[in-house]
């Protein structure tokens, strides 16, 4: 089988079980984000040192998230009442429950946060944040495709709390490489 079927020159894409919409249809800008966000936490995953501790367990929790994230994307990439729906995982609490954890396992370890934070820090944390502000508009993109179709409520609500995950990792990181969380200094008035 090729790569390329040609099927999208016309500005189209396919819905699993069938149909086409344009490629710029909110749906697929919706999954098309999710999948970037993939990329990046593939990204984040890449920067990690496999011989430090909190690192390996990043991963470990980071590779759940991926997976999640493609569950999302095939979700929005099946509508509900597609002839494939029964086929889908649907997100739902229980996935929010278990992110939930890992926040509180991770933030648990953090210092106190006294000051809005900055995105850097060490270039790990710089990743989590660039990781996090996709997630942002992810979720973004997925409470407005839900004005006009169904979307999972689990997967808006994991989605939230991915972004929370993320920050959460990023503070961290820092923290373990021995670097202060970048504080924003606002302007003088």
């Amino acid at each position: 089988m090729k790569l390329y079927t040609r099927s999208g020159d016309d500005g189209t894409t396919g819905l699993f079980g069938g149909g086409r919409v344009s490629k710029d249809h909110p749906r697929i800008e919706a999954y098309g984000t999710v999948d970037e966000l993939n990329a990046c936490v593939g990204l984040v995953c890449s920067a990690c040192d496999r011989g430090r501790s909190f690192d390996v367990r990043l991963l470990e929790i980071l590779g759940h998230v991926q997976s999640r994230l493609f569950d999302i994307g095939a979700d929005l990439a099946t509508p509900e009442d597609s002839k494939a729906s029964a086929k889908i995982l649907r997100i739902d609490e229980r996935f929010v429950a278990e992110i939930e954890a890992w926040i509180d396992e991770v933030d648990g370890k953090n210092p106190p946060i006294r000051t809005f934070v900055m995105p850097g820090g060490t270039e790990l944390a710089a990743r989590l944040h660039l990781a996090r502000t996709v997630c942002r508009r992810a979720e973004r993109l997925m409470i407005r495709l839900g004005h006009s179709e169904p979307v999972s409520d689990g997967a808006v609500h994991w989605m939230n709390r991915l972004s929370d995950l993320l920050f959460a990792m990023a503070r961290q990181a820092n923290h373990v490489a021995g670097v202060a969380d970048v504080p924003w200094v606002p302007a003088k008035t």
